[in-house]
């Protein structure tokens, strides 16, 4: 119901941008609703620590509701390809595409031996992109030294996009941060788009 909930909320904000329908200089926009309790943001361990491949493998399956191979088969990608991470982020998102897209998520960012706290991100796309979705995202957080860092905007990377078994694996960079999303329900917003998520720590329909 969430998932769904998510989904309408990302096509209704995507039909009031195609029609212009826009907040004011009245005052700020309404904050977007949300299930994700609220709770302050952790803050990364004092000495570094990574998730090991086993360890970030038994948090996806319990996250997904168990292991398939898909979800095996795009860890293992990640791993080989980007290493350890530093935390993750447990969410879900939900969205909407006519060629101009938005995507609005919302989870929980967890440090090794750093606490677990809320998270929200939103963001636009424009592409051959057609359709909604809501799915469920396990985010690989890479070379995050302060929790600050994650508030910023993620452009994709270009031909990152992998897609197995219902499973989908894409790369997101800023500086020296890397996000590793993993996504079911990938099906119809993977076609080729550009774009960027933003993420912050307070909810918002506001998706730049």
């Amino acid at each position: 119901m969430r998932h769904t909930l998510l989904a309408l909320t990302g096509l209704t904000m995507l039909l009031a941008a195609c029609t212009n329908i826009r907040g004011t200089d009245d005052g700020p926009p309404p904050a977007a609703p949300t299930s994700v309790e609220r709770a302050p943001v952790p803050e990364a361990p004092a000495q570094t620590q990574t998730y090991t491949r086993e360890e970030i493998l038994a948090a996806g399956k319990t996250f997904f509701g168990g292991t398939t191979e898909g979800l095996a088969k795009a860890m293992e990608r990640v791993f080989a390809e980007q290493g350890e991470p530093v935390a993750y982020i447990e969410g879900e998102e939900g969205g909407g595409a006519i060629i101009a897209g938005l995507r609005y998520g919302q989870g929980y960012l967890s440090y090794k031996g750093g606490g677990r706290g809320p998270v929200f991100w939103q963001g636009p796309s424009i592409g051959w992109d057609f359709g909604g979705n809501a799915s469920k995202v396990f985010t690989l957080v890479y070379n995050l030294k302060r929790t600050e860092q994650l508030f910023q905007r993620y452009p994709g990377v270009e031909g990152s996009l992998y897609v197995v078994a219902g499973f989908g694996l894409n790369y997101l960079r800023s500086g020296d941060v890397v996000l590793a999303p993993i996504r079911t329900g990938v099906g119809l917003r993977a076609g080729a788009s550009i774009g960027y998520l933003h993420f912050t720590r307070e909810p918002s329909y506001v998706p730049f």
